[in-house]
């Protein structure tokens, strides 16, 4: 049977760093507050003009050099982000045009933190399907010029952080490869995490009483998003072990988004997973959204916490509501 695999990764920050001990001198924060809620101690933002398609070519380079492919080698680009270059076109379009590969099919996929991992799944069935043979699937987000770096958007804005992370997915006939995908969604709970505005539910889309409002803005209410993540993750985990024949101790490494230190945490201990079996790198980069997991499991790989034929979770819970998760062979 064709399956797909995951062939090259890449990943890339932009250079400034930001501190907590920074942000402090701009809002009402600090370090230890930061740190106690959500485990980060510093994030990477851009500086200029720089959309999520700029951080994702040198990204796609790096993946695509890892792989032994060339960008001659792509037929589908899967990108996902919550924040693209512009309203539209998608930002996989402008990234098919930056490497130079016009005609090459792409695709923006808006789910937010779990952006990645429906992008897996799709990119695995295109390939099983034959519609593709090489497909870049992206994780992309440039955060930091959207958000409220005041006291009001405190909350917020000390979660998030900027970068691109990117899979090469193509065909193979190695028994390693991407397994299996569980994906959720439940609209019920759209509001807890969103921005309201511009929006075309509104008329007009966008006013100055609505910035002034600060209604451009991200904002969360973090308990609901808190306790939904730690009562599906582990529930997804499960389940998508469970029809595969699995259990945890058969898992070399789980690789969460990287939303909330302390969230990855609980989830570890529902699951009864050692602090060695669960990749972390939020303290380092922040939320950077569907960019998150591909980052943290090229980093993983690079450090050398992953080997050939080791069996990989990947899961996450973001906006929409949407939760998923991928379970792969390394």
């Amino acid at each position: 049977m064709r399956r797909s695999r995951i062939v090259g990764m890449g990943h890339f920050v932009p250079e400034r760093v930001v501190t907590n001990d920074e942000l402090g001198q701009q809002m009402e924060t600090s370090d230890e507050w930061i740190v106690q809620r959500s485990g980060i101690r510093e994030r990477r933002w851009v500086e200029g003009n720089v959309g999520a398609s700029d951080l994702a070519v040198p990204a796609a380079l790096q993946a695509l050099a890892e792989a032994g492919r060339t960008v001659a080698d792509v037929d589908l680009i899967l990108f996902a982000t919550l924040s693209p270059d512009l309203n539209f076109p998608g930002s996989g379009c402008i990234l098919g045009a930056k490497l130079g590969i016009p005609g090459v099919p792409a695709m923006d996929i808006r789910t937010q933190c779990t952006g990645f991992l429906y992008s897996l799944s799709t990119a695995d069935a295109m390939v099983r399907s034959g519609m593709a043979n090489c497909v870049l699937v992206v994780g992309s987000e440039v955060h930091s010029s959207g958000l409220d770096i005041s006291t009001r958007g405190r909350d917020v804005t000390v979660l998030f952080g900027d970068g691109a992370g990117v899979a090469v997915v193509a065909a193979s006939d190695d028994t390693s490869g991407l397994i299996d995908h569980e994906l959720h969604a439940d609209g019920r709970y759209a509001e807890i995490l969103m921005v309201e505005a511009p929006a075309s539910r509104l008329t007009p889309r966008l006013t100055k009483e609505m910035m002034d409002e600060g209604r451009h803005f991200p904002k969360m209410d973090g308990k609901a998003v808190f306790k939904h993540a730690v009562e599906k993750l582990p529930a997804l985990v499960h389940s998508l072990l469970g029809r595969n024949g699995l259990t945890l101790a058969d898992i070399a490494l789980l690789v969460p988004h990287q939303a909330n230190m302390r969230i990855n945490e609980l989830v570890a201990r529902h699951l009864g997973l050692g602090p060695e079996k669960v990749m972390h790198n939020i303290q380092k980069y922040g939320n950077t959204t569907a960019g998150s997991i591909p980052i943290a499991l090229h980093e993983a790989a690079l450090e050398g916490r992953i080997q050939k034929g080791d069996l990989v979770l990947l899961a996450g819970l973001g906006a929409g509501l949407t939760w998923g998760g991928t379970l792969l062979r390394w």
